[in-house]
């Protein structure tokens, strides 16, 4: 073979060793496209299906507060049942709620709410309560701090319900007011509460909401986290100054 069909042969070589470098990252990038497509594609199937889920949630909740169910999974820390009546019948309680931000102090009323003053103080000797945080906060048309659940999610309960106690037939809650939150089954009072900042005005359907107890001191705490904000700038969510309840202590009040 002569010099110059040999160089050639080599130019040709070298053309077709480009050609076939050039197809395979043609191949390489065609494929790289695909599998993103597919990726965004899974993308926007998930998205959609959280985007879903979100709006049906927002859409059950309303400007009320509310607790989880108590056919739930209860919080942590046990088997728990619902304790008497006459654990708190008849008589007064003051409870300290021992919080991340100073002490807000209580006067509990067993005669208007016996059971749901006698749950209450079953739930602050076991401790229920302890380094948990306030997760819900109105600030718009409704004006309370919701408190009690030790998950922080608003989903938790102590694994029993029990019914409506002193709800006002007028759903004038005055500022200063502690009372139980719940979902619409008038019996699903468990462990949240909330307490009342400015006076509130709340649905009476299904019943209305127990009032079981006065602020006598310490609602200044929950005013300052109030005007704080809610997370996000919104006017109902988590409050955007955490505040966490480190533990509760109740005391009889003696005559």
């Amino acid at each position: 073979m002569s010099p110059k069909a040999r160089d050639r042969a080599r130019a040709k070589r070298r053309a077709e060793k480009r050609q076939a470098v050039f197809e395979q990252r043609a191949a390489e990038r065609a494929r790289n496209r695909q599998v993103v497509a597919v990726v965004l594609a899974v993308l926007l199937v998930v998205g959609g299906l959280v985007g879903a889920s979100y709006a049906v949630n927002r859409g059950k909740d309303t400007a009320t507060p509310a607790a989880s169910n108590p056919s739930a999974s209860p919080s942590p820390s046990a088997t728990r049942t619902l304790p008497p009546k006459s654990l708190a019948a008849g008589k007064t309680f003051v409870a300290t709620i021992t919080t991340n931000r100073g002490p807000i102090t209580v006067q509990l009323d067993g005669t208007k709410a016996p059971q749901t003053v006698a749950s209450f103080l079953q739930l602050a000797g076991d401790g229920y309560w302890a380094n948990s945080r306030c997760h819900r906060l109105t600030t718009a048309g409704i004006f309370v701090l919701q408190c009690g659940d030790p998950t922080g999610t608003g989903n938790g309960n102590p694994g029993y319900g029990y019914g409506i106690e002193n709800a006002p037939k007028d759903g004038k809650y005055p500022t200063g007011t502690l009372a139980m939150a719940r979902t619409s089954d008038p019996n699903s009072n468990g462990g949240q509460f909330f307490i009342v900042y400015k006076d509130t005005q709340l649905p009476t359907d299904g019943g209305g909401y127990t009032i079981f107890g006065t602020v006598t001191s310490g609602l200044d705490i929950v005013k300052k986290t109030a005007a704080a904000g809610v997370q996000g700038g919104q006017t109902d969510g988590p409050p955007a100054q955490p505040i966490s309840i480190q533990k509760v202590v109740v005391t009889e009040k003696k005559a």
